[in-house]
């Protein structure tokens, strides 16, 4: 049988995800849309570079959300529900990377506050239970998924490949939020969900230029 890990051991592991996430790039996932040369016109391509680095940084923030709220989960299958979104999570994170490298751009360098601040949220959202957990993560992936309809909007025509990233992200936030609400999640204050907006708009603004 295996031993119950201890808080310390615990954190050492998340911290060594955390490492991982910020400083190894990682691979796109083998379903990913095949690579391509971009937006012909500069500026389309400066603008499909930008938006792409935020959703990179949504989903660095993601990763960090998804476990923190697993660390202080309160039984072992909300945990399991929450570390598989974070391992689905995962494919977006290096797809949206890989696509920003291969317009030529790079990601937030703002990467460790985005994985602190959202970790230190996730924890916070957990420890108020587990119904306003899981309302925590349905109202996220309702803001994410508007978010990325905007993005759509935005992104250029001839961007078919960033397009193809984030229409598959758009489908799979939505798949995540039923489920979250499905399991019992409830409905978040107003009050709450403004701030969520409010927060969402300042990582997307800095993330856009920085």
């Amino acid at each position: 049988m295996s031993r119950a890990h201890s808080p310390l051991e615990r954190l050492i592991s998340e911290a060594d995800h955390a490492l991982r996430v910020l400083g190894v790039p990682a691979a796109p996932s083998a379903d990913a849309p095949p690579p391509g040369s971009g937006p012909a016109d500069p500026a389309g391509r400066a603008l499909a570079t930008a938006l792409m680095r935020v959703n990179h940084a949504g989903e660095v923030a993601a990763q960090a959300l998804y476990r923190g709220q697993a660390f202080v989960a309160r039984g072992p299958a909300l945990r399991a529900q929450l570390l598989q979104g974070a391992a689905e999570e995962h494919a977006h994170l290096a797809a949206c990377e890989a696509r920003v490298r291969e317009l030529g751009g790079h990601t937030s360098r703002l990467g460790p506050l985005w994985y602190a601040g959202s970790f230190v949220i996730g924890v916070a959202a957990g420890l108020a239970g587990n119904a306003v957990s899981l309302g925590f993560l349905a109202e996220t992936e309702r803001q994410v998924a508007a978010h990325l309809d905007r993005h759509l909007e935005r992104l250029p025509a001839d961007d078919a490949r960033s397009r193809a990233i984030v229409a598959g992200m758009r489908a799979d936030e939505a798949r995540h939020g039923a489920a979250a609400t499905a399991a019992g999640g409830i409905d978040l204050p107003r009050p709450v969900v403004a701030a969520m907006q409010a927060a969402a708009r300042v990582m997307t603004t800095l993330a856009h230029r920085v």
